[in-house]
């Protein structure tokens, strides 16, 4: 899936946790950057053109043990373990784009290192995207008005 559909399906994960978390600042800076994290196996992400992240790419292929449950999952625990309030925020943020890209053509290998993969036939930027996209900006403007109206 392409970023704007990730940061679209943050935004509503956003909208639905945010009234249940103590720091929310917090919550929404953690869930959007583990929104991004995933790709960085890749050059042609945003965070992964920066030259900081260039040696990992070396390492892992996209698609690897980055875009897999084992990996959120792990990290997900020693966050909770060292930093506990940010652990739910990270496993939101990063579990959110695992799920999207499962359903890529390219999809997921959701429990690595078993080489099963979990894909659909939806093609990254076609019509299904697009209009999942728009769907989740319309659904993301709807919640908040609501959250608007409710404060």
């Amino acid at each position: 899936m392409m970023l704007k559909t990730h940061l679209a399906m943050t935004v509503l994960v956003i909208l639905l946790f945010l009234g249940h978390v103590s720091n929310k600042f917090l919550f929404m800076f953690v869930i959007i950057i583990a929104t991004f994290l995933p790709d960085i196996d890749t050059g042609f992400s945003t965070l992964g053109r920066n030259i900081y992240v260039k040696p990992l790419q070396f390492f892992v292929r996209h698609r690897g043990i980055l875009h897999s449950f084992t990996f959120c999952i792990a990290v997900s625990f020693v966050l909770a373990y060292f930093i506990p309030g940010v652990s739910l925020a990270f496993f939101l943020g990063y579990g959110f784009h695992l799920f999207l890209d499962a359903f890529t053509k390219e999809g997921i290998m959701p429990f690595w290192p078993w080489r099963k993969t979990s894909s659909w036939h939806f093609r990254t930027g076609g019509r299904v995207e697009t209009s999942l996209f728009v769907s989740l900006i319309v659904i993301d403007l709807l919640l908040f008005v609501l959250f608007i109206i409710n404060f």
